[in-house]
């Protein structure tokens, strides 16, 4: 059997935005908002600026901007206590954080020249109190660094642990548009135990490994939470024209077994695939000879949501949709129940990034 956790892509924004409000994320605190609202920074949609477009407070900006600071006087106290501004984010699902990205995307004489993020891990659905309590340990993930412009900024993280929260600080004050927050999910094991799921759900820790093709959109997508709202919120891949086909390969949750497979061509009318095929392994990906066969090729209609029951004689803890000759899906849904050597795993994946 192979390890639980896969390796870290090179380019770590291939791994989930924790977060993204797909995944239930949300800003449960800023210490001011003056000029901008702190929900912003974790809209999924590309900053976007259109000029001269004022509100009573200014030109309205699409992200989170505080005001200028000014210090403190007797005659006219700061509304902060401390030396610059700060946001809270709840992640979507609680996971190992190895990435962050900070964009001041249209903030150009109004961005923070510094900011650092911290994270912390808080158990359960906490209040604002107790993700703030004295009692919390927050750990600096990306020191104080510098900030440029308009400018998407990458930094790297290696803390190895698993947190729920994140706390952006910018210095001393500004604009940030957007904050993502990139990682591996890692599940409540208790949660899961018994459990039939969605084991390729983002949210609990599936994610695609791997891609024949991505030209259109991302694979990243079959497993995204909800449906479809439009073709571009699917995987699509380019015409072929040769005699092979596409595939997305996917590591689920913890090794399962599975029960039922859904495939949604939603939106894809003209360029759905004309047959599918899902197969799986609980060994080395790189053993073609240890994949072996949950669905066989089917033929799919366009824009339509498929359902299959299936069941298969020993559990999975990688798949591998394959779509022919090309096309577009816009999810994959595996249901089944995380097997005990899976629970266990996941247990001691916990205890080791605490």
């Amino acid at each position: 059997m192979s390890s639980s956790s896969s390796a870290v892509p090179a380019d770590f924004t291939e791994l989930a935005n924790l977060a993204g409000r797909a995944l239930g994320a949300g800003v449960v605190a800023a210490n001011d908002e003056w000029f901008a609202d702190k929900e912003n920074l974790l809209v999924d949609a590309t900053p976007v600026f259109q000029p001269h477009t004022f509100g009573p407070k200014g030109q309205i900006m699409d992200g989170w901007e505080t005001r200028r600071r000014r210090g403190e006087s007797a005659e006219a106290p700061h509304p902060h206590a401390d030396d610059h501004d700060w946001a809270v984010i709840r992640l979507g699902a609680a996971g190992v954080v190895h990435g962050v990205v900070v964009d001041t995307a249209h903030f150009t004489g109004n961005y923070p020249p510094y900011a650092s993020v911290e994270a912390a891990y808080v158990p359960g659905h906490p209040a604002l109190d107790e993700v703030l309590g004295a009692d919390v340990e927050w750990t600096e993930i990306v020191p104080r660094s510098p900030l440029k412009g308009d400018t998407a900024h990458r930094f790297e993280v290696a803390a190895g642990r698993r947190f729920s929260h994140v706390r952006l600080n910018i210095f001393p004050d500004g604009g940030v548009a957007r904050l993502r927050v990139h990682g591996e999910v890692v599940p409540d094991a208790d949660y899961l135990d018994g459990l039939t799921v969605d084991v390729l759900a983002a949210d609990l820790g599936g994610v695609a490994e791997a891609a024949s093709d991505r030209y259109f959109s991302s694979p990243h997508n079959m497993n995204a939470p909800g449906r479809s709202r439009v073709m571009g919120e699917g995987w699509e891949t380019r015409r072929r024209r040769d005699d092979g086909h596409d595939w997305v390969r996917f590591k689920l949750a913890g090794p399962a077994d599975l029960s039922a497979v859904e495939i949604d061509t939603d939106h894809y009318k003209g360029n759905a695939p004309g047959w599918i095929r899902l197969v799986a392994t609980d060994g080395d990906p790189a053993d073609e000879a240890g994949w072996w066969e949950v669905l066989p090729r089917t033929r799919v209609q366009p824009d339509t949501r498929h359902k299959f029951r299936v069941a298969p004689e020993r559990p999975a803890r990688h798949v591998r949709i394959e779509v022919y000759p090309d096309g577009g899906v816009a999810r994959l849904r595996l249901l089944g129940r995380v097997t005990a050597d899976g629970i266990a795993e996941l247990r001691q994946r916990t205890a080791d990034s605490v």
